[in-house]
């Protein structure tokens, strides 16, 4: 099974991940917005299938920094614009397999997808 984890190395949600592929002896691909820059066909696949309201994660510090009219203005256009330009901005981590997407990191979820079969 190929797995791919896309994020950001410092954020402590994505340590958690790394943490639990490690322990289950699972094999992945890092992915990091930073500095791997972000691909805009895969974005646009993650939109289509997870939905912009979603993927586009609203608690970090560089939506915030957004100003009143851009986060009014927000739809599926103005989001993707905002997501490749600011990649940080995307809901961490968002674990990619050949038949499934996971957005967050949850325990039981990972579980459910990566060890049920």
């Amino acid at each position: 099974m190929s797995i791919k984890l896309y994020g950001i190395k410092n954020c402590d949600t994505i340590k958690k991940a790394r943490k639990w592929l490690s322990e289950h002896d699972l094999a992945y691909q890092f992915i990091d917005h930073r500095v791997d820059g972000l691909d805009p066909k895969e974005l646009k696949q993650w939109l289509e299938k997870l939905g912009w309201e979603a993927v586009l994660n609203k608690r970090g510090t560089t939506y915030r920094g957004l100003s009143e009219q851009q986060k009014a203005s927000l739809n599926a256009t103005t989001a993707f614009e905002l997501l490749l330009a600011h990649p940080a901005m995307i809901k961490r981590p968002l674990l990619v397999t050949e038949h499934n997407m996971v957005l967050g990191f949850n325990d039981a979820l990972y579980t459910e997808q990566l060890l049920s079969s």
